[in-house]
C-alpha cells in the first residue's frame, strides 16, 4: 500500500465488488466493502462521470459501458486469442466438445475463449471463468509448467480448499499430480471445479519456451470414458503444439 494511491485503490475495491454482483446500492457498497459512506459517495461520483459505473432510475448501480470497450480492447489485443481460435476450431469439429484457452491471472486460471459444442448433452462454461491454480486440468497444467522456484512458492502458500468432489486435498499428492502433468505432456481432471465434469488439457509454450496458456476440452464425466480419452489426449496436445509453433515456440515439444 506504501507505493499505492489510497484512493485509486479504494476505488478499484468498490468496482471489484460488482465482480459478484450485478447490481448495488450505496448502502450495500459501503457494507460489502467497509469504506466510509461519505468516501463511497464520493468515489462513486466519480466512477459514474468516467463512465465505469451507471446509475439507473432508481439510484441503483452497474457497471459502466466503457468496461464493455475496455473489455473488446483487450480481447482483440491478445494476439494468442487469434493464432489459438482456428486451431480450437478445428480441434472443436473433430473432437465435437467445448474447446477452452486458458491463460494464467495471478494465482488463478483465467477462461479467455471458448468454443461451444452442438452436442445436446454439454458443459456450460464462460468466458471470464476463474480457477485456483491448483484445481483443474487448465489450471494445473499451467502450474505444472511454471519454473520450479515459482511453482514452489505458490505451493508453500497455497491454501488448499475443496471445490468439487474431486479436489485435490493434499499437497503431496498435487506435488506428484504436476510432476505426472510434466511427465505425460498433459493433464487430466475429474469432478475438480464442477461434479461429474471433466477436463484435459495440455500446454502451450511462447517463442521463449515458458509456459503462456492451456488448451481443453470439456465435458461431462461420461464422455471422456477409457476408449475415447486416448485419441482425445492425443488430438489436444496436437493442438496445443501447433498453437505454440505459431508463438514462435522452438523448442523441442514433448512426443
Amino acid at each position: 500500500m506504501q507505493n499505492k494511491n489510497k484512493t485509486v485503490v479504494r476505488s478499484m475495491d468498490l468496482l471489484n465488488l460488482f465482480l459478484n454482483h450485478g447490481k448495488l446500492s450505496i448502502n450495500e457498497m459501503v457494507q460489502l466493502s467497509g469504506i466510509p459512506k461519505t468516501s463511497v459517495h464520493r468515489m462513486i461520483g466519480s466512477l459514474e462521470e468516467m463512465g465505469f459505473l451507471h446509475k439507473d432510475k432508481d439510484g441503483i448501480y452497474s457497471l459502466g459501458l466503457l468496461f464493455l470497450q475496455f473489455g473488446n480492447l483487450v480481447a482483440e489485443r491478445l494476439d494468442i486469442r487469434h493464432i489459438a481460435f482456428p486451431v480450437m476450431e478445428k480441434l472443436r469439429d473433430d473432437i465435437e466438445h467445448a474447446v477452452h484457452l486458458v491463460l494464467r491471472d495471478g494465482q488463478e486460471s483465467i477462461y479467455i475463449e471458448k468454443l461451444d459444442t452442438n452436442h445436446p448433452v454439454r458443459l456450460f462454461t464462460k468466458i471470464g471463468k476463474k480457477a485456483p491454480l491448483y484445481a483443474g486440468a487448465s489450471s494445473r497444467t499451467i502450474l505444472a509448467f511454471l519454473p520450479d522456484e515459482e511453482r514452489e512458492a505458490y505451493l508453500n502458500e497455497v491454501e488448499l480448499k475443496p471445490i468439487g468432489s474431486g479436489t485435490i486435498a493434499g499437497k503431496e499428492e498435487l506435488r506428484a499430480s504436476l510432476e505426472l502433468t510434466r511427465k505425460r505432456g498433459y493433464s487430466f481432471s475429474q469432478s475438480e471445479l464442477e461434479n461429474y465434469t471433466a477436463e484435459l488439457s495440455a500446454p502451450i509454450f511462447d517463442h521463449s519456451g515458458q509456459i503462456i496458456a492451456a488448451l481443453s476440452t470439456a465435458g461431462l464425466e461420461v464422455q471422456f470414458g477409457e476408449e475415447q480419452l486416448p485419441e482425445y489426449i492425443q488430438k489436444v496436445r496436437q493442438a496445443a503444439d501447433e498453437i505454440s509453433r505459431k508463438l514462435g515456440c522452438t523448442a523441442p515439444l514433448q512426443s
